[in-house]
């Protein structure tokens, strides 16, 4: 991994959270002896004001023109993952580091997956009709379906979430395949695992695979990764599920996908855009179930945040390469869609 260079000191500090009085004191004491400068979201004014001082923020948010233009601002963290819209060619070219928490969700987000593909895999739509109807008759097909387990998933974006949708798909007896972008050595959860950087092409990963979840970062790299092309490689009644950004499926091609029965159901957090508008047809395809970006929190979701930060602190005084730090590959040219805030 690259580094940062030198080590740096941590002089003066601004954060902007909605945080509880004793999670900022717990960051607030990492950050030591730094001055630290902790402020409502709605204090902009003043959080203005700090910003021309300060060489590092902590923010809620995605970072503006403000913090390109602080004279001493060297480190910005965004606590939320999905940071497509910090992303931006003027961070590389200032040379400003820009982390994020990815990672604070990952079991929530990845239990959010399977509770899709529980639900197209029980088809628990037709299941509920019944069950509302007072009918106690079983489904015509029903006998011929099977459960997850001995099936293939396939896991696009192998960081914090995919590597617990993993561990997830292994408990439910599936055979696990995934697909990143750095090459390297993936965990037990994992029987094979495809990298970009090596030359492997998803293609080869999707020709196999019968539950198939997204949980990649949206970049020039992953825009429509679910390509039109590649949800016909699909295997025969495979379903695709996306916990990460709607644009990394072309999603017109889905509808299609979903209407023909090359693609046998979807589980979408995500949509492009978003919100999705009342007359989009995504709405009335088949075999599709749509949630509205939310997944339940962790009990622990705001010290995940905070173990995450401590151990950049950590690492920026000693000059490494910090944890969820954005590269020149992150940037994401397109519209890009509301912030995520998970």
């Amino acid at each position: 991994m690259p580094s940062n260079g030198q080590g740096r000191e941590i002089e003066r500090v601004v954060m902007s959270l909605l945080w509880e009085p004793d999670e900022i004191e717990r960051l607030r004491g990492a950050f030591a002896p730094a001055d630290v400068v902790a402020l409502h979201p709605r204090e902009q004014e003043q959080f203005d004001r700090e910003l021309e001082r300060a060489d590092v923020a902590v923010i809620w948010g995605d970072i503006d023109d403000r913090f390109l233009e602080a004279p001493s601002l060297t480190w910005v963290h965004c606590d939320h993952a999905g940071l497509t819209r910090s992303a931006r060619p003027e961070v590389f070219e200032r040379g400003l580091i820009v982390t994020g928490s990815a990672g604070r969700s990952a079991p929530a987000l990845a239990q959010h997956a399977f509770y899709f593909a529980l639900a197209l895999t029980f088809d628990a739509r037709r299941l509920l009709e019944k069950q509302d109807a007072h009918e106690w008759g079983g489904i015509s097909g029903y006998a011929d379906r099977l459960a997850l387990w001995g099936k293939t998933l396939g896991i696009i974006g192998y960081g914090h979430t995919g590597r617990e949708m993993a561990k997830l798909g292994k408990a439910f007896g599936m055979r696990v395949v995934a697909y990143r972008r750095r090459a390297g050595e993936a965990g037990d959860e994992v029987d094979r695992l495809y990298a970009a950087d090596a030359g492997d092409s998803v293609d080869a990963m999707l020709e196999h695979t019968d539950v198939v979840m997204l949980a990649a970062h949206l970049s020039d790299e992953t825009y429509h990764i679910l390509s039109r092309e590649r949800l016909a490689r699909l295997r025969p009644g495979a379903y695709v599920i996306n916990l990460g950004r709607g644009g990394l499926i072309d999603q017109d091609a889905l509808v299609d996908a979903l209407h023909s029965g090359v693609v046998a159901g979807a589980g979408l957090d995500v949509t492009d855009p978003e919100p999705l508008p009342s007359d989009a047809p995504l709405w009335d395809a088949p075999n599709v179930l749509i949630t509205p970006h939310q997944t339940p929190k962790l009990p622990d979701r705001t010290q995940r945040s905070i173990d995450t930060i401590v151990e950049n602190i950590r690492r920026y005084r000693a000059g490494e390469q910090l944890l969820n730090q954005l590269s020149p590959r992150d940037i994401f040219s397109g519209s890009i869609p509301p912030p995520r805030k998970r």
